[in-house]
């Protein structure tokens, strides 16, 4: 199966579950598509990073291994879409250690009157995430939190109130299954 060809055409969510059927037990298939999602700037790539949004649980698990360089390529993407999407497969891995350029990003990108509201919320969420075990980053976020624009989305308003919800409780926004 060439995934860069079948990438590099519309796809729907058919496609997809064709794909991860697939992915299942091969290894190389799995290194393909993950490697169009770094390397691939072009609908491949995007297509890519939204089939990687769909992993089960055990293909998170290899996609965890990755962590460093989704990050490093969340650095540099450009294309709004698939920031979002390389958001949406980082928000699934639990954050084991703090990566400031991360926090940096989130923080910034949260803000930022120029991003897409799905970028906004993720970036709001593992905001959170990495900051709440930090009382001082924490103070930070919600200080952030407090003077973004009352002129929000309805969604991310909801994320906004999750995670001053999620702060009182002292808890993870995250549903994660895999062992951190």
């Amino acid at each position: 199966m060439d995934v860069n060809v079948i990438l590099s055409e519309r796809i729907g969510m058919n496609e997809i579950r064709a794909i991860l059927h697939q992915v299942k037990n091969d290894d190389r298939l799995k290194q393909d598509l993950y490697d169009l999602t770094i390397h691939n700037e072009g609908m491949a790539g995007y297509q890519a990073a939204w089939v990687l949004t769909h992993f089960t649980v055990r293909e998170n698990q290899w996609l965890l291994l990755k962590q460093e360089e989704l990050i490093d390529t969340l650095l540099l993407c450009q294309h709004a879409g698939k920031k979002r999407l390389i958001l949406t497969i980082l928000y699934k891995l639990p954050f084991e250690l703090l990566r400031v350029d991360l926090l940096d990003f989130c923080l910034g990108h949260m803000v930022s009157g120029h991003e897409l509201p799905g970028v906004k919320s993720l970036c709001m969420k593992i905001a959170y995430e990495l900051c709440r075990t930090v009382p001082e980053l924490m103070q930070e976020l919600k200080s952030l939190l407090d003077i973004m624009e009352e002129e929000q989305t309805p969604a991310l308003i909801t994320t906004k109130k999750s995670i001053f919800n999620a702060i009182k409780k002292g808890k993870s926004l995250q549903k994660l299954t895999i062992p951190h």
